[in-house]
């Protein structure tokens, strides 16, 4: 019996997406300090599940996806932000700076280095669960700053 090349990929491409639980991988660039040991500590720390969704494969070091299609999607050793003017939460001890458009918001954790950022649409998930989910992950990197209200900054008289 002889097999087409179109019908081996097909068989391939069949067998490949019942290998991965039906679900493709989640294409999420790496960040620049990905390959920060301390991201190895909060990646094999992330839940299976988070806010409802659950976990999928992605393409690169230091990411997670969790929902298909991704309604979340974490990367490990993005810039540390500096000092900001945007809005600023401590949620289970972990604060993030958070960065709205629309309905799509960017959570990223505020004086840990590397930083861990965190992408989410809130019509779909709901920003106080993410955040308290990935406390346990995150938590693994350091603190050494934390956000600051316009009242603890004494300006000059």
């Amino acid at each position: 019996m002889k097999f087409s090349p179109a019908a081996i990929s097909a068989g391939t491409l069949v067998l490949a997406a019942v290998l991965t639980g039906c679900t493709p991988v989640a294409d999420v660039d790496a960040a620049p300090d990905a390959a920060n040991p301390d991201c190895a500590a909060v990646m094999v720390a992330v839940p299976d599940d988070l806010a409802g969704s659950k976990q999928r494969e992605t393409s690169s070091q230091g990411t997670a996806a969790w929902g298909s299609p991704s309604e979340i999607i974490m990367r490990c050793g993005v810039p540390v932000p500096g000092p900001t003017t945007d809005a600023c939460a401590t949620v289970n001890g972990v604060d993030w700076v958070l960065r709205e458009d629309g309905s799509f918001w960017t959570a990223t954790t505020y004086g840990r280095d590397p930083a861990v950022e965190v992408l989410f649409d809130t019509d779909k998930v709901a920003s106080s669960t993410v955040l308290v989910e990935l406390q346990n992950a995150v938590s693994r990197v350091d603190q050494t700053r934390e956000c600051l209200s316009t009242k603890d900054v004494e300006l000059p008289g």
